[in-house]
C-alpha cells in the first residue's frame, strides 16, 4: 500500500503551512496591537470597499468566518468603535457594515506588524518565480472555486 498521492499530500501541505502561519500573525499581531487578526480581515476589506463598508451579506462573503460568527465579531467591533452598522439609503432592509475613523487608524497601525509577519513566517521561504508559480496556482484553484479575492494588501492611506 502507497501514500497518498501527490495532490492530496499538496493539499495537506496547504493546510499545514496556512494554519502553522496564520497562529505566528495571530499572535504577533494581537501581541503588538491588541488586535486580532480577524477584526484585522474585517478592517481591510472595509478600508478597501467604496465608500469604505460593505453590505453584511456581502462582507461575510469575503472573510473567513462564518457568518453567523461574522455578526458576533461586528458586534464586539462596533463595541469597541472600529465598525459601525448603517442602514442602506436605497433599502432601509440592508445592514452595512461601515468602517469607522477609529478602526482605520488601527488597520494602518497594524499594517506594519502583519505585512512584516507574512514576509518573516512565509515569504522568506520563496523566492520570486516560486512565489509567483503559488499564486498563478492557488489563484487558479480559487477563481474555479468562486473566491471573493481574500488577499492579505497594506490598507491604502
Amino acid at each position: 500500500m502507497s501514500g497518498p498521492e501527490p495532490k492530496v499530500e499538496a493539499w495537506r501541505a496547504l493546510l499545514e503551512a496556512h494554519a502553522a502561519v496564520l497562529d505566528h500573525l495571530s499572535a504577533e499581531l494581537e501581541m503588538e496591537t491588541s488586535l486580532p487578526v480577524t477584526f484585522y480581515d474585517v478592517l481591510l476589506h472595509l478600508n478597501e470597499a467604496p465608500g469604505r463598508q460593505l453590505p453584511m451579506h456581502e462582507l461575510a462573503a469575503r472573510v473567513l468566518i462564518s457568518k453567523s460568527g461574522l455578526t458576533r465579531l461586528v458586534d464586539r467591533m462596533t463595541a469597541e468603535g472600529l465598525v459601525e452598522r448603517r442602514r442602506g439609503d436605497d433599502d432601509r432592509r440592508v445592514v452595512y457594515a461601515g468602517l469607522t475613523e477609529s478602526g482605520r487608524t488601527r488597520l494602518v497601525g497594524a499594517a506594519p506588524v502583519h505585512l512584516r509577519g507574512i514576509d518573516e513566517h512565509f515569504g522568506r521561504h520563496l523566492n520570486e518565480v516560486e512565489a509567483d508559480t503559488l499564486r498563478t496556482l492557488l489563484r487558479r484553484v480559487a477563481d474555479a472555486n468562486g473566491a471573493k479575492g481574500n488577499g492579505v494588501r497594506s490598507p491604502r492611506t
